[in-house]
């Protein structure tokens, strides 16, 4: 059975396939269109489809549209319900649900000779669901999924065996733990439905002097659900400004302990509704998606704290993963349990020949050395920041090794050197990129293997001091653990840092720039490289210096 699913509806338009209960490409719209998040949220963009992406998704497994056996579209309009029945103030959400139950035709004039009687609606949250649980390496499996707003619902509860779905509980709106997040994350002056992440960063700076008065209003229930509502925020802190700097004083400050506090909050609220569901269930393993799953900070507080053995979340947790979670519900309703997901690089990919054909194409000096690993080694111990591109890009919105800026734990600085390359905000953490062998020796309380950057470890006190750039102010780390058997050149590079400097970590971020969205094929590369103060570009097993190229270095690697 082949199955293409699409999100589309609300934010980060995506495609997947699933062909033979097997993932074989899934990939965001903006990283072909070069939109950051694809799109903004709101109705009057919920007919735009990712065109591009659902083009690339057939064309990576040589199919065409008529090829197709069914369309997964991630909302099913029929289980709506204008929103000022569901509490919403949303005047022209009628357009979103309009777009959507034409999404049959649009998607078929998006992809000639597909029938439009292909396409098939799953629901919002069933999407998100399965997302996590068809696509984990489990076949039984509770699953929470918690996100701003589907259909009618903010929140599932249920639990997956053998690709069968059983739903124990769902929060109807407005009561929605996502979109209170998104409003603080407006007031807080940062951009809604994108900037969230901002907003966890921020709250290890402040303190939780408003949690008790929190818990009046933010509070889980006996029956698996919750209350929750965005109260006046300015009750505790004056509103920001989105044009307005956040300075370093405004880190410590109303700002940061509004952000603490609702963000132990939350942590608090996943906790009780983890518990709930492991009462009902009794299962090893609970399951996450939605974009609440992206906050990894909850997310160690559900594996510390919770009675599940462990937690695994899919790396595309938001809506770009319902794309994938769609298609996989469709191929379990056909009677075929799908193989769990291979991994987070399910985007595009060249050859080391095409790669090396765009560089002279571009008139680039390169070499193609014999331990390219050593040579990059060599770079980041002298300081020098690297620009990696290898293999399939991600699906989801971490680096993973395969389109990242990497450099040196242990100069303090380079956190905010990689802050100024990307031209972000200086209380932004980086992520430490870890030998798996090495890991447990220096990160602690957190789920090991940790491969997609999902989850905090805290960083053993012996260490803080040797990787200071890879330590955020409490202490800990959003690690990924890197296997060598699955990340060759990564791990070959990780190696030969540890045998140069004895530290078998590096810090990444994503290899992009503010606003733009990450690097996916090799001229976004090439065009950061030229505008970004990196000091080498690895292109597959290609290498490019800057002093080649430019006849300077651009940082301290001289």
């Amino acid at each position: 059975m082949r199955v293409l699913g699409v999100n589309a509806i609300y934010h980060d338009p995506s495609a997947a396939l699933v062909v033979d209960g097997e993932v074989v490409a899934a990939a965001e719209e903006e990283r072909f269109s070069r939109r950051k998040k694809g799109k903004r949220p709101v109705p009057f963009a919920a007919w735009e489809l990712p065109e591009l992406a659902m083009r690339w998704c057939l064309a990576e497994a040589g199919l065409e549209p008529g090829d197709i056996d069914a369309v997964a579209y991630s909302f099913d309009p029929a289980l709506t319900k204008p929103a000022d029945e569901l509490g919403l103030h949303d005047p022209w959400d009628h357009l979103r649900i309009t777009y959507a139950q034409r999404a049959p035709g649009f998607i078929a004039t998006a992809l000639p000779g597909l029938d439009p009687a292909a396409v098939q609606y799953v629901p919002h949250h069933v999407a998100h669901a399965a997302s996590a649980a068809l696509a984990s390496p489990h076949r039984s499996s509770s699953v929470l999924v918690l996100d701003g707003r589907g259909e009618r619902a903010s929140h599932l509860s249920g639990r997956y065996q053998e690709g069968k779905l059983e739903i124990l509980a769902q929060q109807e709106l407005p009561h929605s733990l996502g979109l209170v997040y998104e409003s603080l994350t407006e007031h807080l002056g940062f951009l809604r439905s994108s900037d969230e992440y901002k907003v966890m960063a921020l709250a290890s700076y402040g303190k939780p002097r408003f949690l008790e008065e929190l818990r009046e209003v933010i509070r889980a229930t006996d029956d698996g659900g919750f209350q929750a509502e965005a109260p006046d925020w300015s009750r505790w802190a004056p509103p920001r400004s989105a044009d307005a700097t956040l300075s370093e004083e405004s880190w410590r400050g109303p700002h940061a302990d509004l952000a603490c506090s609702v963000q132990q909050r939350l942590e608090e609220v996943l906790v009780d509704l983890a518990t709930w569901i492991h009462a009902q269930t009794g299962d090893r393993v609970l399951t996450m998606a939605g974009g609440t799953a992206l906050n990894c900070v909850a997310n160690s507080r559900i594996y510390r704290e919770s009675p599940f053995e462990e937690v695994w979340v899919q790396p595309a947790a938001g809506d770009a993963g319902t794309a994938l979670g769609a298609a996989l519900q469709v191929t379990a309703d056909g009677g075929q349990v799908p193989d769990p997901m291979p991994g987070a690089d399910l985007g595009r990919e060249w050859s080391d020949d095409e790669l090396a054909a765009w560089l002279r194409s571009a008139a680039v000096p390169f070499t193609t050395p014999d331990d390219l690993g050593d040579e990059v080694a060599e770079i980041l111990s002298r300081n020098g920041v690297i620009a990696w591109f290898d293999g399939r890009s991600e699906f989801g919105p971490r680096a993973l090794g395969h389109r990242s800026l990497l450099a040196h734990p242990g100069h303090a600085k380079n956190l905010e050197r990689l802050n100024d390359v990307k031209g972000r905000e200086q209380f932004r953490p980086v992520a430490p990129m870890v030998l798996l062998e090495d890991a447990a020796e220096i990160f602690h309380d957190g789920p090991m293997p940790s491969p997609y950057m999902l989850f905090v470890h805290r960083v053993d006190p012996a260490w803080r001091d040797r990787i200071p750039a890879a330590v955020h102010v409490d202490g800990t780390a959003r690690i990924q653990t890197v296997d060598p058997a699955r990340q060759v050149r990564l791990g070959a590079t990780l190696e030969a840092f540890r045998a140069r400097t004895g530290l078998p970590v590096v810090i990444n971020t994503s290899l992009n720039t503010a606003g733009r969205p990450m690097v996916d094929d090799p001229r976004d590369a090439l065009e950061l490289f030229g505008s970004a103060p990196v000091d080498a570009l690895v292109l597959g097993p290609h290498l490019v210096r800057r002093a080649q190229m430019f006849g300077g270095v651009a940082g301290d690697s001289r």
